[in-house]
Order: structure tokens, then C-alpha cells, then sequence
């Protein structure tokens, strides 16, 4: 194996061909000639020993051996710039950017402030913030951070549990002075329920009773949504009962727009939990960002912390 040709350049310039998928959009992005592009490919797979990607007029993918290599790059490369990080932190204030991933209505509704205050406490770090509700792999999404909501399946990521996120069953004033109260779980069944269609079993409704049984009430609903905020302005618009986050609705009970239903029998809590890559970890503006989440989050309406 050639070990001069396993240059880091050569490495990053294979990481975004293997993340874009294009030689032109990445020949842009590192504001060099397509054929430098090429020639730091070819110069890899020479040195390397076999093909890395396959090519053809379209589009670039990876082989077998270069989903692989891929992976230990991704590895190489973030060892590589956190021993510089660490470095330089030793010196100097931290600065630099931190990639955040966030479930999508927390991050809109409360994340979002959060950063701000942070931001203002450490002008000199810069924060990428991705909102989404999908389980993205961090490593090859390149995120040093991810807020979560729900449990989590065994995982190589440096795990930082927040606390439980409590719920409740809401529905609007309107909505329910129409329909009557219900009196007890059993009644949740005739009427409209808003799902949400991206939570596994969001056709049952799993109630913890004031005994501590719980209970399992079949639910429907004409409405089906994939995002918290489309249920919050659902319930706030009488068009059915749900089970919610309280930190989803506390400013509409507050305000008398949605009331509690079946105050005693509540939905089971969600663990919130950080997940953090930990090769990560140890970067000063990546611990400081972690730490205050931390605490901001565990403040916030209906979070039990752990």
C-alpha cells in the first residue's frame, strides 16, 4: 500500500464525493477544477488498492470496500481535527462550530431561544441546527449532537439523559363543550383523536391510572399528522382530542385554548436524552454546548428530570 498517496486532503475530498455523490457540486464546494477532484480519487484508490467508488455519467456511489473505508475516514478525519481542537482550546477561548440535531417542534418552539442565550454567552461559536424528527446516523450526517425525544436503541454515542417529558390528554374548549367531557378512558373511543402518523401504535392510547394500571383505549381520528406543531395547532383548532408534551401546549392551557382531559389518567412519559459522538466530547465549545442544554431543557414545562 502507498502510504504518501493516503493523504488527509485526498481523504476529505473522498468523504463529500461519498456524501454528495456528485465530482462538480463537490469541485464547487472546494473551490478547485473537477479534475483535481478526480485526480485526488484516483491517486486513493491507487494507493488504497481497489475501487472506492463507481462511476457513471449521473451520479457517484460507493463500492463495498469504499462504504467501508468511508466509515474509518469519517473516524481518521474527526480524530485529525479534534487533537487540533483540543490544542487550541488550551490557549484560547472556544470557537468554532457545533452541529446540533433536534427533534423538529422542540427545536422551533424552545431549542432554537435556547442557542440564542447561548451564543450570546460565547459569541465565538458558531451553531449549525438541523431539525428533524428522523433517526439520522451522526456519524455520516457529520452532527456532534443530538437532542432526542423517545427511547433508544444500543447505540456506539455517548448518551447524556435529561429527564422524562411528561403528557397529557387535551382538547379544545369549543371541542369539548360540543362533544360533552369524557369521564373515563373507556369514553376516549367515540370521539375524534388527532394521530400522529409517524409514532408507532398512535392507534392505541396507553393511559397510566391513578392505581398505577394502565390502561390500552383504541383511538381514530380523520386528521393524521407527522410533526408536533401541526398537532398543537390541530388540538388548538377543536379538531379532536390528543395526547401531547406539555412543553408543546403550556402557553395554550395557560391561555385557556386547550384544557386538560382525564386530568388522572396521563399518557406515559418520554425520556429526552442528549446523544453526543464520542470522539466529540472531550472539544471544550462541544462540552460547554452540551452542559447547557442540559440544564435549559430540563427546565422547561413538564420535563422531570432525571
Amino acid at each position: 500500500m502507498d502510504k504518501v498517496g493516503l493523504s488527509f486532503d485526498r481523504m476529505r475530498t473522498f468523504v463529500r464525493v461519498a456524501e454528495r455523490g456528485n465530482l462538480s457540486m463537490v469541485a464547487r464546494e472546494l473551490d478547485v477544477g473537477q479534475s483535481t477532484v478526480t485526480r485526488h480519487l484516483n491517486k486513493l484508490e491507487e494507493a488504497v488498492g481497489v475501487p472506492l467508488l463507481s462511476r457513471t455519467t449521473r451520479r457517484v456511489t460507493l463500492t463495498e470496500e469504499g462504504s467501508r473505508y468511508y466509515t474509518n475516514c469519517l473516524q481518521i478525519l474527526r480524530l485529525v481535527e479534534q487533537a487540533a481542537e483540543e490544542a487550541r482550546d488550551a490557549r484560547q477561548a472556544p470557537a468554532g462550530g457545533v452541529r446540533l440535531s433536534c427533534t423538529a417542534a422542540l427545536g422551533v418552539m424552545h431549542v432554537t431561544r435556547m442557542i440564542f442565550e447561548f451564543q450570546d454567552r460565547h459569541p465565538d461559536i458558531r451553531v449549525d441546527l438541523n431539525l428533524t424528527d428522523e433517526r439520522i446516523d451522526l456519524v455520516r450526517e457529520a452532527v456532534d449532537v443530538a437532542l432526542r425525544l423517545g427511547p433508544l436503541a444500543d447505540s456506539a454515542m455517548k448518551l447524556h439523559a435529561i429527564g422524562e417529558s411528561q403528557r397529557l390528554l387535551v382538547g379544545a374548549p369549543a371541542y369539548l363543550s360540543a362533544r360533552g367531557r369524557p369521564q373515563r378512558p373507556a369514553d376516549l373511543s367515540r370521539y375524534e383523536t388527532v394521530v400522529m402518523s409517524n409514532v408507532a401504535g398512535s392507534n392505541q392510547l396507553l393511559l397510566s391510572a391513578p392505581d398505577g394500571t394502565s390502561l390500552m383505549i383504541p383511538v381514530s381520528g380523520r386528521l393524521r399528522v407527522d410533526h408536533g406543531l401541526a398537532a398543537r395547532e390541530a388540538l388548538a383548532a377543536g379538531r379532536g382530542i390528543g395526547p401531547t408534551h406539555l412543553w408543546l401546549v403550556h402557553d395554550l392551557l395557560d391561555d385557556g385554548r386547550l384544557e386538560i382531559v382525564l386530568g388522572d389518567y396521563r399518557p406515559s412519559p418520554v425520556p429526552v436524552s442528549l446523544l453526543i459522538v464520542p470522539e466529540r466530547a472531550a472539544i471544550a465549545r462541544v462540552r460547554l454546548l452540551v452542559d447547557f442544554l442540559a440544564a435549559e431543557v430540563a427546565k422547561l414545562p413538564g420535563i422531570r428530570p432525571s
